[in-house]
Order: structure tokens, then sequence, then C-alpha cells
């Protein structure tokens, strides 16, 4: 399966969508998309993986410094959707104590829209 990243703005929200696979092979596309995200300050990304069916250590490393950089800039990032493979990897690496997620896209957008 490949790897595809579709990026749109909702209300102020910038939404990162995530479909297949986030590999070693696969990040190098998604790097320069995320390295981009968090321009300003108030800066708010939902990500969501609702349709990521894998994730390496290489797409954790990216989501790592998705989150570093939000904090830089007084941003806000969510990832949302998560399968249970995937929320697996995030829960053994340590990420879910340091990263926000959420269920679901709507609760995520409740939380970046208060």
């Amino acid at each position: 399966m490949s790897f595809e990243f579709h990026l749109d703005t909702h209300a102020g929200v910038q939404h990162l969508t995530l479909t297949g696979r986030l590999d070693s092979a696969t990040f190098v596309t998604l790097e320069k998309t995320i390295n981009g995200l968090f321009s300003s300050a108030g800066d708010r990304v939902l990500i969501d993986m609702s349709s990521l069916s894998y994730i390496s250590s290489a797409g954790l490393r990216l989501m790592v410094v998705a989150a570093k950089r939000a904090r830089q800039v007084g941003g806000q990032l969510i990832l949302c959707g998560l399968s249970p493979t995937v929320r697996d990897v995030f829960e053994i690496s340590g990420f879910l104590k340091i990263m926000a997620t959420a269920d679901t896209k709507t609760e995520a957008e409740r939380i970046l829209n208060p």
C-alpha cells in the first residue's frame, strides 16, 4: 500500500489527512509539509490518521517534530482517528503521554475551536 496526504484549511485550522503506510520509504514525501505547518504563533493543526494503516519510527519522528514545533511557536497540534494498530505504536513509544489525541475528527475540531 502506498502513502498519500492531503492538506487543507477549515475554520482557521489546518487539516492534514494521512492515508496508507507512513514508513521509512514514504516519510520523505511528508517531511517538508510537516516542517512548514507551524510558521506563526497560534497556528492550529489537526492530523487525521483514520486512514493510516501503519506508522514506523520515521513517521513517529515526524509527529514529534510537529509537536515540538507547535510548542515552540505557541500553536496547537492534535492527532485524531488513530486505528488500534497505530495507537499501539504511539502507546508503546510513550508518545500518547506527550501528544494531544482525539478519537474522532469532530472531537478534535471541538478541542481546537472551543
